[in-house]
Order: C-alpha cells, then sequence, then structure tokens
C-alpha cells in the first residue's frame, strides 16, 4: 500500500453580496495511505478525452475533517488536484474516492506586502 501526504481542499459557501454565494477553499494536509490506484480514460465530444482515477486514498481525520467531511472538494495527489466525488466515514479515517482532475475556485493567495 503506497503512502499518501496532500492537501485536501474545503470548501464553504459565503455570500459575497446579496443573493451572491462562493465557495471559499481552505486547505489542511493530511497523511494516510492510497488504497486503490487506478485510472480511466473517457471519450467525450472534446477534443481531448479526459481521464479520471478510481482512486481511494483513506486519510488519518482529524476533528476538523470529522466534523467537515461533507465540504471537501478536492485532494492534491501526484502533482494534479482531483475531485473527492465520494467520503467514507471510517472512524478514526476518512476514505476519499478520486474522480476527475478538479477545475474549481482554489484558496486565495494573500498579496506580499509591499515596502
Amino acid at each position: 500500500m503506497a503512502k499518501f501526504y496532500g492537501k485536501v481542499g474545503y470548501g464553504e459557501s459565503v455570500e459575497k453580496s446579496n443573493g451572491i454565494w462562493e465557495d471559499v477553499i481552505t486547505e489542511r494536509p493530511y497523511y494516510g495511505d492510497v488504497v486503490r490506484n487506478s485510472r480511466k480514460l473517457v471519450a467525450g465530444e472534446e477534443i481531448n478525452s479526459d481521464i479520471t482515477v478510481g482512486n481511494s486514498i483513506r486519510i488519518v481525520a482529524d476533528d476538523h475533517a470529522n466534523q467537515h467531511f461533507f465540504a471537501i472538494r478536492y485532494v492534491e495527489w501526484a502533482g494534479t488536484l482531483w475531485t473527492v466525488s465520494d467520503v467514507e466515514v471510517q472512524s478514526p479515517r476518512l476514505l476519499l474516492r478520486l474522480g476527475g482532475v478538479y477545475h474549481g475556485p482554489r484558496p486565495e493567495v494573500p498579496a506580499p506586502d509591499s515596502p
């Protein structure tokens, strides 16, 4: 079983203005195991086929992960962000099933302080 260390992205819907909602993303690092490692090439109507994975990653959950597992949006693994399609609670761990490449919002990077 391969070891895992990477970021997990959580999304929280926040009202930015009257009736306008936006996902605010936070990331937290986790350790765990890659319990399934597979990929699938999906031919679609696009010029390039979509790559999806059938990977499962089991992370050691902290209090934040246990209380906010429903808000997990993506996992950073193998240099790419992957959408988390399913989360299964296996206390004290969470089993994250991955799908396609994640193209959603990312955490805002604060601008460096100007001199």
